[in-house]
């Protein structure tokens, strides 16, 4: 007897792998499976601009990426506390301009590093509405009032045109997972997520017809069709629980991952849990002969960057010298 819809996926075409780099933009979701590929020492850049929602936000931090144009006082806006600016994250403003200016550029500058140098771009999707000042779609509200914004719904036509010129133009050589975040956009009603839903899942498979270079990876439908039960989100019943982020997870690593990271990534992901390791005696020769113990395990993985694991051992053992 099944009580679950479980669903098949089979491997992508695009592969992630050790030797790849790889910026993660979009949604929160973004930021989930991001996260997960850091903690097994994958090298990934999470969304240098703050989280995106929409498309069009999403493209708009591609080309500032592309064409790193300093951000000027002139962008920002100021509510009467802090200085911010519509296409960064509110974790961008600061109470002064200057503040906000440096946090900003050092930002964008991560963003030009990270597209320049990946060869794997993860996109994720939150939501086809946008807001738009001046004609143009910010990526975040900042909490000024409704009248400043017009709110319209993007058509599969706008989406797949805005990225394809990407495809062809800053994200050219590039190799692209599309997924759609499963965190449903209740402040638009559950109709109007739903339509929303649908139209960036149409926009993501004509995209992957589209541009051999593109997959699909249906977080989506794990959430909304396998994991189908409340228990599986936050408290808020919008996000995904711990537990639904690690179950995507699972289905991600073996139908995203070569062989030969699925082959490595239990060693990393031991590294990392072997330096959260709190030792009954810090002083202790056992303690020293695990951090040397680590040290070599490293060593053996010259692909991957464990600077702050190394770092780590090497103080235990400079310590208690």
């Amino acid at each position: 007897m099944k009580f679950r819809t479980e669903i098949e996926i089979t491997s992508l075409g695009v592969k992630i792998g050790y030797e790849n780099r790889v910026l993660a933009l979009g949604s929160c979701f973004a930021a989930h499976i991001a996260r997960k590929l850091a903690g097994a020492k994958f090298r990934v850049a999470e969304n240098p601009s703050g989280i995106l929602f929409n498309p069009l936000s999403i493209a708009a931090a591609i080309r500032s990426y592309a064409d790193p144009a300093p951000v000027t006082r002139g962008e920002l806006g100021f509510d009467g506390e802090v200085w911010h600016h519509f296409g960064f994250h509110g974790d961008f403003s600061a109470p002064t301009a200057d503040e906000a200016l440096q946090k900003m550029n050092a930002a964008r500058q991560a963003g030009a590093d990270a597209l320049r140098t990946a060869d794997r771009i993860v996109l994720t999707f939150g939501t086809a509405w946008v807001y738009e000042r001046q004609g143009e779609a910010v990526a975040n509200c900042h909490r000024r009032p409704a009248a400043e914004f017009s709110k319209r719904r993007l058509s599969v036509e706008e989406i797949v045109e805005t990225f394809a010129e990407l495809i062809e133009g800053p994200l050219a050589g590039k190799q692209i997972i599309l997924t759609i975040s499963p965190v449903r956009h209740t402040g638009d009603t559950l109709a109007g997520n739903a339509v929303s839903k649908a139209t960036l899942r149409l926009a993501a498979e004509q995209l992957t017809e589209r541009f051999k270079c593109s997959a699909y990876f249906p977080a989506f439908e794990i959430l909304t069709d396998d994991l189908r039960d409340y228990r599986f989100y936050a408290d808020d019943l919008v996000h995904p629980a711990p537990q639904a982020v690690a179950y995507v997870w699972e289905k991600f690593a073996p139908a995203v991952l070569t062989d030969e990271a699925l082959r490595l990534r239990p060693e990393a992901e031991a590294i990392v849990a072997a330096a959260a390791h709190r030792p009954r005696n810090p002083q202790g020769e056992a303690h020293r002969a695990f951090c040397r113990r680590q040290l070599e395990r490293i060593a053996a993985l010259p692909e991957m960057d464990f600077q702050s694991e190394t770092a780590y051992f090497r103080r235990c053992l400079e310590i208690n010298s």
